[in-house]
């Protein structure tokens, strides 16, 4: 017999994933130009020349083993040392190559660090809106993730509820920040008192609770907002960290968990992923990407047509009534719908195609998020639809 779980998942697919494929669809009838789909954070930037350079002067020159063999089981030796030098240099970390565990993007890492630091039956907190993956990413595991309710007015941490919802079965706490959906970063003061709560909660329980930092936006931060690492405030933490944003190769799956150097047994945490490994079918990412990368691990790609994106949508929203709060980093928005039932908002936006997303599955009701990781062409041409949308189904 099939396993019945995963049967009744079918029954409910990703929301995102969802609206993706209407967009296709209905982009084959009138042409995918003529969609404006706010549905997938999937980059629109080239990856950085140099990487793609990189690899081909790889598959030239090098031994077709090196490049298409199996990694060590943490991953490719000078990659990890690569990523821990960088981590020291950008963030005044103390690293080593032991403290590196490459990973199929963010979602292996974090996957892994879950496993790490909780059994079946703990419980993990997240913070409202939060991305609609852990859910599975977390009680897939056998741990319990619990959501503490969204401050709206600025969708940094709900400290009130969270103080409410911490107890002893409380193992970790996963965060991401810059956020998806709402933009936002999380603050210096907001990480401080993050941790400082966590360290006082530790001493109480006696035991330790860890910190999964779900960090695949981290090169995606605006002018002037305050973006700090979450490791170098708090010793228990897991920083889980992809390429796809910042080089834009989502579909190359690379990623890594870095373990804090002065997090509790920091030094088995690593072995501890490969033996993870070996349960959940992970082996290590490809070879070629992880050598590739390491040797342009200081570039990005061009990020800053995210920026332009979010302030043309911003200002056209804010000039609309929409209430929303202004993005500090990612490329997405979520603004306020402007009806309560959030999924009919975005079913009438359809009809003047725009695909948005409706709030629901991120925690939090009344909302919508729009992924401008598109063009800035066709959001400019976006915005004369979204003004028809709201003038015609709400009059505005």
């Amino acid at each position: 017999m099939i396993n019945q779980e995963f049967k009744d998942m079918i029954q409910a697919p990703s929301v995102i994933r969802a609206l993706a494929g209407y967009a296709n669809r209905r982009g084959k009838e009138i042409g995918y130009e003529n969609v404006f789909d706010y549905s997938l954070g999937n980059p629109s930037v080239p990856v950085p020349e140099e990487l793609t350079k990189t690899m081909i002067e790889l598959l030239n020159t090098k031994d077709s083993a090196y490049l298409h063999g199996y990694s060590p089981n943490p991953g490719n030796p000078m990659s990890r040392e690569v990523t821990a030098d960088h981590l020291n240099r950008v963030f005044g970390m103390d690293y080593t190559m032991d403290h590196i565990f490459m990973t199929s993007g963010a979602a292996g890492a974090v996957a892994h660090a879950l496993r790490c630091v909780t059994k079946p039956g703990d419980e993990v907190l997240t913070f409202a809106p939060y991305f609609p993956e852990y859910n599975p990413y977390v009680n897939k595991t056998g741990a319990i993730l619990k959501v503490v309710p969204a401050d709206t007015t600025s969708f940094q941490i709900n400290f009130d509820a969270f103080e409410e919802m911490l107890n002893p079965n409380v193992q970790a706490v996963l965060i991401n920040t810059p956020n998806n959906p709402s933009g936002i970063v999380y603050s210096t003061e907001t990480i401080q008192k993050l941790a400082s709560i966590l360290e006082s909660k530790q001493k109480e329980y006696g035991h330790d609770i860890f910190i999964i930092s779900d960090e695949p936006y981290r090169e995606i931060v605006f002018a002037g907002v305050d973006a700090p690492y979450v490791s170098k405030f708090y010793d228990n933490t897991l920083s889980c960290y992809s390429y796809s944003k910042s080089m834009s190769i989502p579909g190359e799956r690379l990623g890594y968990v870095a373990v804090n150097p002065r997090a509790t047994d920091a030094n088995l945490i690593v072995p501890m992923c490969c033996q993870i490994s070996r349960g959940t079918g992970h082996n290590c990412p490809a070879s070629l990407i992880q050598i590739a990368v390491a040797k342009c691990i200081d570039l990005t790609s061009d990020l800053s047509v995210y920026e332009t994106n979010m302030n043309l949508i911003y200002n056209e929203l804010v000039d609309l009534g929409f209430e929303v709060v202004k993005p500090g980093g990612t490329f997405y928005i979520f603004p306020k719908a402007l009806e309560d039932d959030a999924v009919a908002f975005s079913e009438k936006a359809k009809k003047y195609d725009l695909i948005l997303v409706p709030s629901d599955s991120f925690g939090v009701k009344g909302y919508f998020r729009m992924a401008y990781c598109i063009d800035t062409e066709k959001v400019e041409r976006s915005l004369v639809a979204l003004r028809e949308f709201v003038k015609k189904e709400y009059g505005r």
